[in-house]
Protein backbone atom coordinates (compact mmCIF):
# COMPACT_ATOMS: atom_id res chain seq x y z
CA UNK A 1 0.00 0.00 0.00
CA UNK A 2 1.40 3.32 -1.10
CA UNK A 3 1.93 5.48 1.92
CA UNK A 4 -0.48 8.52 0.88
CA UNK A 5 -3.02 6.31 0.78
CA UNK A 6 -2.71 5.40 4.72
CA UNK A 7 -5.71 6.56 6.74
CA UNK A 8 -3.68 8.71 8.98
CA UNK A 9 -1.73 10.34 5.81
CA UNK A 10 -5.15 10.62 4.45
CA UNK A 11 -6.53 12.24 7.51
CA UNK A 12 -3.91 14.57 7.36
CA UNK A 13 -4.89 15.61 4.11
CA UNK A 14 -8.10 16.55 4.94
CA UNK A 15 -7.39 18.22 8.06
CA UNK A 16 -5.04 20.54 6.38
CA UNK A 17 -7.72 21.04 3.31
CA UNK A 18 -10.42 21.75 5.84
CA UNK A 19 -8.37 24.41 7.86
CA UNK A 20 -6.66 25.98 4.62
CA UNK A 21 -10.60 26.68 3.69
CA UNK A 22 -11.87 27.59 7.15
CA UNK A 23 -8.90 30.33 6.88
CA UNK A 24 -10.15 31.71 3.78
CA UNK A 25 -13.81 31.80 4.07
CA UNK A 26 -12.98 33.16 7.49
CA UNK A 27 -10.86 35.84 5.75
CA UNK A 28 -13.64 36.84 3.50
CA UNK A 29 -16.51 36.87 6.27
CA UNK A 30 -14.23 38.74 8.43
CA UNK A 31 -13.38 41.07 5.60
CA UNK A 32 -17.47 42.00 5.54
CA UNK A 33 -17.35 44.13 8.72
CA UNK A 34 -14.29 45.83 7.87
CA UNK A 35 -14.44 48.87 6.21
CA UNK A 36 -11.97 49.35 3.40
CA UNK A 37 -10.22 52.30 3.99
CA UNK A 38 -7.29 53.89 2.04
CA UNK A 39 -4.92 52.65 4.94
CA UNK A 40 -6.35 49.24 5.03
CA UNK A 41 -6.21 49.04 1.08
CA UNK A 42 -2.31 50.36 1.41
CA UNK A 43 -2.04 47.13 3.87
CA UNK A 44 -3.92 44.39 1.95
CA UNK A 45 -2.06 45.67 -1.54
CA UNK A 46 1.45 45.15 0.60
CA UNK A 47 0.34 41.49 2.13
CA UNK A 48 1.39 39.51 -0.67
CA UNK A 49 5.06 40.89 -0.41
CA UNK A 50 5.24 40.63 3.21
CA UNK A 51 3.90 36.93 2.89
CA UNK A 52 6.98 36.15 0.26
CA UNK A 53 9.07 37.67 2.24
CA UNK A 54 8.31 36.20 5.66
CA UNK A 55 8.47 32.70 3.89
CA UNK A 56 11.82 33.24 1.76
CA UNK A 57 14.31 34.85 4.60
CA UNK A 58 14.90 31.60 6.83
CA UNK A 59 15.45 29.97 3.35
CA UNK A 60 18.01 32.68 2.53
CA UNK A 61 19.49 32.60 6.30
CA UNK A 62 20.08 29.41 5.69
CA UNK A 63 21.02 28.63 2.22
CA UNK A 64 23.93 30.75 2.15
CA UNK A 65 25.63 33.15 -0.79
CA UNK A 66 24.22 31.03 -3.78
CA UNK A 67 20.84 30.84 -2.89
CA UNK A 68 21.10 35.19 -1.95
CA UNK A 69 22.71 35.62 -4.96
CA UNK A 70 20.08 33.22 -7.09
CA UNK A 71 16.99 35.45 -4.83
CA UNK A 72 18.75 38.90 -5.72
CA UNK A 73 18.89 37.64 -9.49
CA UNK A 74 15.73 37.17 -9.07
CA UNK A 75 14.25 40.23 -7.98
CA UNK A 76 16.55 41.74 -10.61
CA UNK A 77 14.57 40.18 -13.07
CA UNK A 78 11.26 40.98 -11.76
CA UNK A 79 11.93 44.23 -11.67
CA UNK A 80 12.90 44.67 -15.13
CA UNK A 81 10.50 42.17 -16.67
CA UNK A 82 7.57 42.43 -14.17
CA UNK A 83 7.21 38.79 -14.79
CA UNK A 84 7.21 36.87 -11.91
CA UNK A 85 7.54 33.21 -13.92
CA UNK A 86 10.64 34.09 -15.80
CA UNK A 87 11.74 35.68 -12.24
CA UNK A 88 11.20 32.03 -10.68
CA UNK A 89 13.49 30.75 -13.40
CA UNK A 90 16.26 33.21 -13.28
CA UNK A 91 16.48 32.41 -9.94
CA UNK A 92 16.77 28.55 -10.15
CA UNK A 93 19.29 28.89 -13.13
CA UNK A 94 21.52 30.81 -11.20
CA UNK A 95 21.15 28.51 -8.43
CA UNK A 96 21.92 25.08 -10.71
CA UNK A 97 24.42 26.69 -12.60
CA UNK A 98 26.27 27.91 -9.22
CA UNK A 99 26.07 24.45 -7.89
CA UNK A 100 27.08 23.11 -10.88
CA UNK A 101 30.23 25.77 -11.34
CA UNK A 102 31.19 24.17 -7.66
CA UNK A 103 29.69 26.75 -5.36
CA UNK A 104 28.11 25.18 -2.67
CA UNK A 105 27.19 27.69 0.05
Amino acid sequence: MHDVMRSDVLLAFIAMTAVTVASRLGGFWLMRYIPVTPRVRRMLDALPGSIIVAASLPVVVEGGVVVMVAIAAAMIATIIRRNEFLAVIVGMAVAALARAVGFSG
